[in-house]
């Protein structure tokens, strides 16, 4: 079977990743090492807090508070590209103008590990799981549930 990891991220910033074009994750070290793949997102049962204006720029992309919570679920699945540190090449201050940043991400915080991420798949049914911290490897019977729902076209 394929191997899958699994991450837990608090809301709303997993249903950013798997709906809302958030292509960096941001972590205080490196939890990735140099894996490379599919990550299974699960959402934490605790709501992040997070600053007014973030939220709302979450809410403008379609996040629910009501109907996307999916606290304690696999809500999908994104592939771990890269990985690299906030300061650098690419995710740096622009050598042209110092006040200027040109971060690699909109979602990229200047002091933190970015998760670089790519190829978001929304799962149709969330599947309830228990999360826990950093990248762990998924169990088979859970991957295999997983797989299932990515091999079945969804209806549009």
């Amino acid at each position: 079977m394929s191997e899958m990891r699994i991450l837990t991220v608090r809301q709303p910033w997993a249903w950013a990743i798997v709906h809302g074009s958030k292509d960096v994750e941001n972590r205080v070290r490196n939890i990735a090492g140099d894996y490379r793949g599919s990550v299974a997102i699960h959402v934490a049962k605790a709501i992040a807090k997070i600053d007014y204006r973030s939220y709302l720029s979450v809410e403008r992309s379609g996040y629910n508070t009501k109907a996307d919570q999916h606290l304690g679920e696999i809500i999908g699945v994104v592939d771990i590209v890269g990985v690299h540190e906030g300061g650098q090449t690419g995710c740096a201050p622009d050598v042209d103008d110092p006040t200027r940043l040109m971060w690699c991400s909109e979602w990229a915080e200047p002091i933190a590990q970015h998760l670089v991420l790519a190829n978001p798949r929304p799962l149709a049914e969330p599947i309830p799981y228990r999360g826990a911290l950093g990248l762990r490897r998924l169990d088979d019977e859970t991957t295999a549930r997983i797989l299932a729902q990515m091999e079945v076209p969804h209806a549009v």
